[in-house]
């Protein structure tokens, strides 16, 4: 399946490091769950892109991607200076930008 707009560009901000692109991915209101942490609006959302995303240079590569309940499901790959190997994500989007990430 083709990759939907908001995670296309939340990868491509992701590996070319920016932040503003890559907050613009959200709406004002997001919610994201790391391995049970959880970050509520794009300002506590910009601390976790900092700790745990751009601030440690990740680069994410997209394995699979599935559309199931309205969310998309998707398998990826992380190399960085943080967190490297596979793991899932979980997409909810809002219209053209992603209204909750669940990282697991």
């Amino acid at each position: 399946m083709a990759t939907p707009e908001p995670i296309r560009r939340f990868v491509e901000a992701t590996n070319e490091g920016d932040t503003e692109a890559f907050l613009g991915t959200f709406t004002a209101n997001a919610s994201l769950a790391d391995w049970g942490r959880s970050f509520h609006g794009r300002e506590q959302i910009a601390r976790w892109n900092q700790s745990d995303n751009i601030g440690v240079k990740s680069n994410l590569r997209i394995v699979r991607i599935a559309e199931a309940d309205g969310s998309y499901h998707v398998r990826i790959a992380v190399t960085g200076e943080g967190f490297n190997g596979e793991g899932n994500m979980v997409f909810t989007m809002d219209g053209d930008r992603i209204a909750s990430l669940v990282i697991s």
